[in-house]
């Protein structure tokens, strides 16, 4: 897939990766839409973009756990540039602990990590499917691939993200509809900053925080940027910015006991009892 010319929509794209993604789209001549809770923070990005020769973008405030609002999203796409060639379903959020977070907390995961992904494929699928061609990239995490110590509803809502989007993949693929799925460890954001700002008060990100920057490099969302264009192109399905994921998933792959063991110890080194 060449991202020049294509419209490309980004959620979450105000900043971190989503911002990098918009920035380097629009390097490529697409058209990017930049949706995001913080709609100056969108408006923002659109007009850096907009400011560079060449540059076609346009920001929008987006509760993407709304249907409505991902519907007014898409609408609003194609009446500034046409239909939705690419979706990055990116905006995601790192909240709750264990089984004791209440509800809402949970709600809000599931909402933003995994039911912001349906509505988006609810209402892309129709014109994609009539087209014959549409891509679907999902932000989901190396915590959806392996898991995420000091944070549950993470964990559980990044597998998920996952599933669905190898799902997709299984289900359209044959029909012209491409996905790919980015699970990256640790990168420079503000998810990263504020688990290693939390002194104490939120334990499952301050030990989120502690495993990515102790088991990998943190990278630049412009890196990761990069890794995402050089994927997309090759129509990769998994995208790992950090390659010795791999590796980690092909351990938990071949002998689920002993990850899960050397996954407690980790977790002991981390959170000590």
């Amino acid at each position: 897939m060449d991202p020049g010319g294509k419209v490309v929509v980004v959620t979450g794209g105000a900043n971190g990766i989503g911002r990098a993604l918009a920035h380097r789209f629009a390097a490529e001549d697409a058209r990017v839409v930049i949706a995001d809770l913080d709609g100056a923070g969108a408006s923002a990005v659109a007009r850096e973009i907009a400011a560079a020769p060449r540059g076609h973008a346009l920001g929008v405030s987006c509760d993407v756990t709304v249907d409505a609002e991902v519907a007014r999203l898409i609408g609003a796409t194609e009446d500034a540039f046409g239909p939705v060639d690419l979706f990055c379903a990116n905006a995601g959020v790192a909240v709750g602990q264990d089984p004791g977070t209440p509800d809402e907390v949970w709600d809000l995961a599931f909402g933003v990590n995994v039911r912001a992904h349906v509505l988006a494929a609810r209402h892309l699928l129709p014109g994609w499917l009539e087209r014959g061609a549409g891509y679907f990239l999902s932000t989901a995490s190396a915590a959806g691939l392996l898991t995420q110590i000091g944070s549950a509803p993470y964990a559980v809502t990044k597998h998920a993200a996952v599933a669905f989007a190898e799902w997709l993949s299984v289900t359209y693929g044959d029909r012209g509809i491409r996905v790919s799925c980015l699970c990256p460890m640790g990168v420079n954001t503000s998810l990263l900053h504020h688990g290693q700002s939390t002194d104490g008060t939120d334990p499952g990100a301050a030990a989120a925080a502690a495993v990515v920057t102790q088991t990998g490099a943190v990278l630049e969302p412009e890196a990761v940027a990069e890794v995402v264009i050089s994927a997309l192109r090759d129509e990769r399905f998994l995208i790992l910015p950090h390659p010795e994921v791999l590796t980690f998933f092909q351990r938990k792959a071949s002998d689920y006991d002993r990850w899960i063991a050397g996954m407690r110890r980790l977790r002991s080194r981390i959170i000590p009892s």
